[in-house]
């Protein structure tokens, strides 16, 4: 008795491992799951470095951000999709001043990206994307610093 009480948990337990594993070996083929973690990251047509020279060329500060000296880093959230689009932009961090609508307006006129895959198989991968606001000579209208005089 004192045995089969010991195989029990054990038994269970390498069924409820085998179970685990069964669900994380196969990938649905319509599996609308969208994954963090992938074995081939998506990538933007021409690399990263094609990447940064389209956001350089097609981020424009928005004047309003640089009349109030708004600067930051914006962060946007993404899904790449299967056919490689993009959909579910997100802003996951604001500044505000325009630049959160100028980052969606930019992501959403991306060309396709080269989807992620998982085991081989074209899946949804969740992107991440910081896009940094800086002005130029501290920018914006400044504030006097007016001291007050005794007399």
């Amino acid at each position: 008795m004192k045995n089969l009480i010991w195989i029990l948990p054990v038994f269970t337990f390498l069924i409820s491992v085998k179970f685990v594993c069964a669900q994380t070996d196969t990938i649905p083929q319509d599996s609308g799951k969208v994954f963090t973690i992938v074995d081939e990251l998506p990538s933007y047509p021409g690399g990263e470095e094609a990447l940064f020279e389209y956001l350089a060329e097609n981020v424009r500060y928005p004047q309003y951000a640089k009349n109030k000296g708004i600067q930051g880093t914006v962060f946007a959230g993404f899904v790449i999709e299967k056919d490689g689009s993009i959909t579910n932009i997100k802003i996951l961090k604001s500044i505000g001043g325009g630049c959160d609508e100028e980052v969606i307006r930019v992501i959403e006129n991306m060309p396709k990206w080269t989807p992620g895959k998982q085991r081989g198989k074209t899946v949804r991968v969740q992107f991440n994307l910081p896009i940094k606001f800086v002005l130029q000579n501290g920018g914006g209208k400044k504030k006097k610093n007016r001291k007050k005089r005794n007399k």
